[in-house]
């Protein structure tokens, strides 16, 4: 179920492209440790360890333990909440949009088209 505050925290998550980066990792490539998630970005593992603390917080990610292993996995759940209010606004702004190239066309219909002048073409 979405909140605002679940909402905000997730837009928040995925303002950063590195954190984005790691979701997309996430999504294709299934379950990873923190070092595996870490080899691509030219940061510390420390900075990586920030990042996957807001995804968590944000409930996008989980981070278990498999014996000296911490897996961090993705959680579509909240992404699903993301995409429908992201939806439900696409919506809204596409009926407006429409509304108005509606009220447009009618404007048009009722002006009438500038004469010409005779000699002036």
């Amino acid at each position: 179920m979405q909140t605002e505050a679940t909402l905000d925290a997730a837009f928040a998550a995925l303002a950063d492209p590195t954190r984005r980066a790691i979701l997309a990792r996430l999504a294709s490539g299934g379950d990873a440790t923190v070092q595996e998630l870490a080899q691509p970005f030219p940061v510390t593992l420390p900075a990586i360890t920030k990042h996957l603390k807001v995804l968590e917080k944000a409930g996008l990610i989980t981070r278990g333990r498999d014996a000296q292993r911490r897996p961090c996995a993705l959680r579509p759940e909240p992404l699903a909440d993301v995409t429908q209010w992201v939806d439900h606004t696409r919506q809204a702004w596409e009926g407006r949009f429409d509304r108005l190239e509606a009220f447009v066309r009618t404007l048009q219909a009722q002006t009438p088209a500038p004469k010409k002048e005779a000699g002036h073409e």
